[in-house]
């Protein structure tokens, strides 16, 4: 039996459900239930009425599963897949902000440790970060977290009085505004396509047709007719776009954009945590409990 074999017999077997990021390994998205950005994979995991969420992503989106989930056994298939962007804020270290801003309301990216959405009022993720800071009342300040070129776009998009947290994903703020220069020069006419995180997407808006979150880039792949599309984010979702449109040709900003981190998990990682139930990822239930009204507002947003 193959190793796609062993694992859809193992997933049955277990009654679990397989969800992967759109920036996972190819053979990893191919082998999963469900495919998309964070937003969507919490929706999936809430909805699935199977015991077992086998998360092929990284840390903070198998906590997120958890703490939505809590009689559900959460599986993160490789323990070091991390991330850069949630590292770069600490609970403790919200607490202080909060305390130069009494009375602001937190808006903490997804992309955060389950400690810090404690903290927060509202989570979000890139395809409704926007649509949550408008639903914050208009007298209110807000403390933006923990992704600075996000939260730079959606302060402009918003026109919103909003205090930014100085960290960056390591792999999107790599891609600069000379990058897309270039790419305008080297692909004219091909329509580009920049998410929102990255170093590129609120300073060179001129050379980007698009910002759009991983799932809106997966819809404009469906819908697109262009020959060519460039697309500014980690490569890992090409894969997926190029699936669900071979006749458009996507071409990635940067081949070097590639998050270590959700290149983590393989194949043998899936079957061997469906096969031992490994690593199981539990969150404190008093973090849990503060977190997921925070969490909860983001899915219903």
């Amino acid at each position: 039996m193959s190793l796609e074999g062993e694992i859809r017999t193992l997933r049955d077997e277990r009654g679990a459900v397989i969800l992967a990021h759109n920036y996972q390994r190819p053979e990893v998205q191919d082998v999963a239930d469900f495919v998309g950005d964070s937003l969507y994979l919490s929706r999936k995991a809430v909805e699935s009425d199977r015991p077992i969420l086998v998360f092929a992503g990284v840390r903070f989106m198998a906590e997120t599963a958890k703490i939505l989930n809590p009689s559900k056994t959460v599986l993160l298939p490789d323990p070091r897949a991390g991330c850069g962007l949630a590292d770069s804020i600490t609970a403790e270290q919200l607490r202080t902000w909060k305390s130069e801003h009494p009375g602001a309301v937190v808006v903490a990216y997804i992309n955060t440790s389950a400690e810090v959405k404690a903290e927060a009022d509202y989570c979000c993720t890139s395809s409704n970060a926007e649509a949550i800071v408008r639903k914050v009342p208009a007298d209110k300040e807000i403390l933006f977290l923990p992704d600075v070129f996000l939260g730079e776009y959606v302060r402009k998009r918003t026109g919103r009085k909003i205090h930014l947290w100085m960290g960056d994903c390591p792999v999107h703020a790599k891609l600069r505004p000379e990058d897309l220069e270039h790419a305008r020069a080297a692909h004219p006419g091909a329509p580009i396509l920049a998410h929102p995180e990255c170093g590129c997407s609120t300073q060179a808006m001129e050379h980007v047709d698009k910002v759009l979150s991983t799932d809106g880039m997966v819809r404009f792949a469906e819908e697109t007719r262009a020959p060519e599309v460039v697309v500014a984010t980690e490569v890992g979702i090409l894969h997926r776009m190029r699936l669900l449109n071979p006749t458009t040709k996507f071409t990635p900003l940067s081949e070097g954009a590639i998050c270590p981190f959700m290149k983590e998990i393989d194949l043998v990682d899936v079957r061997d945590s469906l096969a031992q139930t490994r690593y199981v990822i539990d969150v404190p239930l008093e973090t849990a409990a503060k977190a997921r009204l925070a969490l909860e507002r983001m899915i219903a947003a």
